[in-house]
């Protein structure tokens, strides 16, 4: 019995915070989880640099509403789901997913939430639990089953090393050299040969 559990931003679609970053110009916004390991001190930035630019929920909104999946994401995760049992491990937020989770086919999607105020300024956030990937695949495997998980970035790597096998999937070149326990690929086609080479059954692409 096996599963397949993956990161969302930047393996299926793009990351967030960087397109918000570019709409507004507020290039301190563009640090993700590929920069910065701990999430905490991002998060505190991130709720800083909107509360001094008097950015609120909607403004954020309004841009996820302009994005697409990735390139490809969308039939590689519908390959995916042909042969797995698939589950989202990510720490974006509910109240960004829901317009890529609907291009997507709504997948399974286990994420945190935000503390919004009445006036619809993000003013916390609330951990779905301490490290929750990590603790997702450590589930998992009470109930049987084998996980293959790939993500890109330094908060995907716990997920990965609890992982019967793990992937890094364009994952940028700094966590790629600390992380060289994980196989690495960089395409879509490169990431079902993985999927493929990893699973105890006999699939095909």
């Amino acid at each position: 019995m096996e599963l397949a559990c993956l990161d969302l931003e930047g393996v299926l679609i793009p990351e967030i915070w960087i397109a918000f970053a570019e709409r507004t110009g507020i290039e301190e916004l563009r640090a993700t989880t590929r920069d910065i390991p701990d999430y905490d001190v991002l998060m505190k930035q991130r709720l800083r640099l909107l509360d001094q630019h008097g950015l609120k929920l909607d403004d954020i909104q309004a841009v996820i509403a302009t994005l697409e999946p990735l390139p490809g994401a969308a039939e590689f995760l519908d390959w995916l789901r042909a042969r797995f049992q698939v589950i989202i491990l990510s720490d974006t937020f509910y109240e960004f997913s829901a317009p890529l989770m609907r291009q997507l086919g709504w997948p399974t999607l286990l994420c945190h939430k935000l503390v919004v105020d009445e006036g619809g300024s993000v003013i916390d956030y609330t951990l779905r639990q301490k490290d929750p990937k990590r603790a997702s695949i450590q589930a998992l495997h009470t109930l049987n089953y084998r996980i293959i998980a790939a993500g890109d970035s330094y908060n995907d790597t716990t997920m990965l090393g609890e992982a019967d096998v793990g992937l890094l999937f364009h994952a940028p070149q700094n966590v790629i050299d600390e992380f060289p326990q994980f196989e690495a690929v960089h395409n879509f086609p490169a990431l079902k040969a993985a999927f493929i080479a990893a699973s105890h059954r006999s699939l095909t692409l």
